[in-house]
């Protein structure tokens, strides 16, 4: 099941393609305001809801969207509780919007983190993190991830948690053979998608695998 989920930071006007083939549509407490601009009703609206306008709420409430609230005190930020739902409602495959931008650069950082956690209950999870032409996903050790982008695109690898070991590449344009990437190593920043299929293969860590793509 392909899921949404919609945060307050600062998405992108053409992220709204994304919602096209949603089954599910989750506002992230203060993302429900940009659904609602766009003329797209989110299914759930799940947060504490202290930045959304609470006549927004009740209205959406009243048309008769599940609203899931949570303690402003609370062990887990907004995010986190909408991802839960989105997997609890049998989601495999989430996109998060509005995860990245706005002033809470503590948000920002905390969103990007998702990514990286290793869920035991949805090993097979495609997560993702988008805004405009570039997209965030996480690799965990001991598998694969294909290059979605085209020719030309951007990929940086970042290894986030510790050091990441034995990083192989295909179709880039500068290789990494069984290679390490340290953590705070800015070496697998900005390479470049020179054939398709492009994959990346680790052994062992976690890297961040961010795509840009290239304008058209």
């Amino acid at each position: 099941m392909n899921a949404v989920l919609v945060a307050s930071g600062d998405p992108d006007p053409a992220d709204a393609r994304w919602l096209s083939d949603a089954d599910l549509v989750v506002a992230v407490d203060g993302g429900a305001a940009w659904l609602v601009s766009i003329g797209r009703r989110p299914d759930a609206l799940v947060g504490d809801l202290d930045s959304v306008e609470p006549a927004l709420a009740l209205r959406l409430e009243e048309e008769g969207v599940t609203v899931e609230r949570h303690p402003t005190e609370k062990d887990s930020s907004d995010s986190e509780l909408a991802l839960e739902y989105a997997l609890r409602k049998g989601a495999d495959r989430i996109v998060m919007l509005g995860a990245i931008g706005g002033v809470r650069l503590d948000h920002e950082l905390a969103n990007v983190l998702l990514l990286a956690a290793r869920r035991k209950d949805a090993r097979d999870l495609d997560l993702r993190l988008v805004r405009g032409g570039a997209c965030m996903r996480a690799l965990q050790g001991g598998s694969s991830l294909t290059i979605e982008a085209g020719t030309g695109s951007l990929v940086s690898l970042l290894p986030v948690g510790g050091d990441a070991q034995g990083v192989t590449t295909s179709g880039l344009r500068y290789p990494l053979r069984d290679e390490p990437l340290p953590l705070g190593s800015t070496r697998g920043l900005s390479n470049e998608v020179a054939a398709q299929p492009a994959t990346v293969q680790l052994r062992h860590g976690t890297l961040l695998v961010i795509e840009t793509a290239t304008q058209e």
